[in-house]
This record gives C-alpha cells, structure tokens and sequence, in this order.
C-alpha cells in the first residue's frame, strides 16, 4: 500500500509541475506578467491544498529552474529567490489553512490568502529588490528598474489573484477529490 501511495504522490506532483510550465508557456504571448504570476500562485496553492506539503515544496523548487531550462523564467541568479518566495506561500498555506478561527475552515483560508501573499511579496522585494540587484547582479539601471518592479507590487497582486482564485476553487477540488489532505 505505501507503495501505492509514494506513486500516487510522485505522478501528482509531477503533473502539477508539468501543468505550471504548460500555462506559464502557454501565458507567455500574452506578455502580461499579471496573469502568469496569478497563474503560478494558484497552481503552487492548489498543489499544497490538494496534494500536501511535500508536493508544494516540490513544485515551488522545481517549478522556477524548469521554466528556467525551458526559457520562460528569469535570470538563474534570481532563482533561489523566487523558490524562496515560492516555499514561503506554500508553507503558509500549509499550517494557517486548517487552524481553527471560530470553527470557520473559509477565515483560516482568507488569512492564509493575505498573509503567505504578502511575506511571498517581502521574500521577493527584499531578497530580489533589495539584496540580488545590488549586491549580486551586474546589469544596466534600465534592467534593474525593469527587474525591480517586476519583483514589487505586482508579486503581491499575482500572490493575491492566485490565492483568491485558489479560495475559491479548493472546496470544489477536494470534494471532486474525495477529502482534505
């Protein structure tokens, strides 16, 4: 049986992977970071909600260096980065999701939106903005202003439409599911 389950565990990771690099591809021409980042968040939630901690940690790491290897992610220097912010929303929708506010599973949900959105968004302004820019990354001041607010505000807006649209769709995936995870 725990065999069975490992293979379970490993085949749904690696289709929520596979399906992270497929409509981050697939958004791509539309040139609008908005709808990829809210994409990705989404996908990086639903893998911790339906799926549990581990395969959210898997896809947050691994999800940024595939995209990377298939050309549609950032510099390789900014990758440690966005895995970082990545984890830090996986694991925060991991332990605030199933605490008890007032028996009400939908306002542990809604504090888990805001607060893994908002220390993903400090995660990627501090580390990216503030540390990789300039300290590490040899670029011109245009390139700079372009990385820096790419990894601003719009990473709490993408954090925020991923997880709302996330709020909304968990209950329907875990009932089609068959349960909590």
């Amino acid at each position: 049986m725990e065999q069975k389950i490992r293979i379970l565990w490993i085949t749904q990771t690696a289709v929520l992977i596979a399906l992270l690099i497929v409509l981050q591809a697939a958004s791509m021409p539309l040139n609008n970071s908005l709808v990829t980042g809210s994409i990705v968040n989404l996908l990086l939630i639903i893998s911790v909600m339906t799926c549990g901690l581990p395969a959210g940690l898997c896809v947050a790491v691994v999800s940024p260096v595939l995209a990377r290897f298939f050309g549609i992610g950032p510099l390789w220097s900014l990758i440690p980065f966005i895995a970082a912010g990545n984890v830090v929303l996986v694991v925060l929708w991991h332990f605030i999701r199933n605490r008890s506010m007032g028996g009400k599973k939908y306002k542990a949900r809604l504090a888990a939106l805001f607060i893994a959105a908002f220390a993903k968004f400090l995660v990627l302004y501090v580390g990216i903005v503030r540390i990789a820019i300039p300290l590490f990354l040899e670029i011109s001041e245009k390139q700079a202003a372009v990385i820096s607010n790419m990894f601003s505000i719009p990473q709490l807006v993408t954090a925020l439409t991923g997880g709302g649209f996330a709020f909304l769709l968990i209950p329907r995936l875990k009932k089609a599911m068959g349960g909590e995870k």
